[in-house]
């Protein structure tokens, strides 16, 4: 009962090899990436031998999410050419299995391996360059922000200090603008995230009344409560305004959020397009390598064939990876930078997949 719930022999076989493949080179590449870095910036950690550990293991996690799509191309080649020189490859088709039938379950494979790596990004394992940063700099324990000012819909403001961990605004200033007149000044010694607005304590509002367009006077008020800045989340406003990395949620809020009111969200969509769409390329390449290499070894010369393909595959994630970054920088449109550039890539290679037949 149980053998006929699960997939075909050859689907299993084809699943455990690509997968472990995955894994080792994953680890592989990821492993070499964070001690590359630590030899390199060892010079800089003069700190305590746990915060060495934090920031190796952070920069470890860093490599994961800029590595994986290389590894899930490379484990193709390994997995394809160990097939190949076993003649495995050659006995699947004799036994009837047409190269659209065989990539199927790399292709599951490399899909669940990115599902998962997007859910890793809605998480703090999307804050691991940023700490590996803050050890680098010996500032573990800075979180706190000073001095923003922004605009939030018709209000512009202020604050002096933030906390994210406590989440907390000490000294907040709200002004109201209508064209070029001040409507109201809010003024709160403490501001509170209750989870949907930030609550002003013991706020003062000061309303200024106009004639013919021409100040007059201006009322005062005390209030214990005011609601404010709907939706401005502790880490949303640090994030944004210091240039730090978001987890996959906080970045579609602030994305939404900058629509709202009309504000340039480039940089907030091009970080969506580099955890989500950019991984993809390596999906295409699977499919386009999978129908290029040869199916046993008299066919072509595998050590030329292996090495063009993994010299393409680097080829092409440096030239993603380098528009990405121009991307976030805000140089280039981040659709023209990320999606365009997947998209084509991922139609010509569904194009091949159609045409294999």
């Amino acid at each position: 009962m149980i053998d006929t719930l699960l997939p075909p022999l050859y689907i299993r076989y084809l699943l455990k090899h690509y997968t472990k493949n995955i894994a080792v080179i994953l680890f592989g590449l990821s492993l070499l990436f964070s001690s590359i870095d630590y030899l390199q910036q060892i010079h800089k950690l003069d700190i305590p031998t746990n915060a060495k550990i934090s920031y190796i293991f952070y920069k470890w996690e860093e490599s994961l999410g800029m590595l994986y799509p290389l590894a899930l191309v490379f484990a193709l080649i390994m997995t394809k050419l160990s097939l190949v020189k076993n003649a495995n490859m050659v006995a699947l088709h004799a036994f009837g299995y047409g190269k659209r039938r065989l990539i199927v379950p790399f292709l599951f494979v490399a899909f669940m391996v990115h599902l998962f790596f997007v859910g890793l990004h809605t998480t703090s394992f999307s804050y691991a360059s940023d700490r590996a940063q803050h050890i680098l700099q010996n500032e573990n324990e800075r979180y706190d922000v000073n001095n923003l000012f922004f605009k939030y819909q018709d209000l512009f403001v202020y604050v002096r200090h933030l906390d994210p961990l406590k989440q907390e605004i000490h000294d907040l200033t709200l002004f109201k603008v209508s064209g070029y007149r001040i409507d109201y000044i809010i003024k709160a010694p403490l501001a509170i995230f209750d989870g949907h607005y930030w609550n002003a304590k013991d706020a003062t509002l000061k309303t200024l009344i106009y004639k013919d367009g021409v100040l007059k006077r201006y009322t005062v008020s005390h209030t214990p409560t005011i609601q404010t800045l709907e939706n401005y989340k502790p880490k949303i406003i640090k994030s944004f305004y210091e240039g730090s990395v978001m987890t996959l949620l906080e970045a579609v809020v602030t994305w939404s959020l900058l629509q709202t009111q009309s504000i340039n969200s480039d940089k907030v969509k091009a970080s969506i397009y580099n955890k989500v769409i950019l991984p993809f390329f390596s999906i295409g390449l699977v499919i386009i390598l999978f129908f290029s290499l040869p199916i046993h070894g008299r066919m072509a010369n595998l050590a030329r064939s292996v090495a063009l393909s993994i010299g393409l595959t680097i080829i092409i994630w440096g030239v993603l990876f380098g528009l990405s970054r121009l991307g976030l920088s805000g140089v280039i449109l981040p659709e023209l930078a990320i999606l365009m550039p997947v998209l084509l890539f991922l139609f010509y290679s569904f194009y091949l997949l159609a045409k294999e037949g």
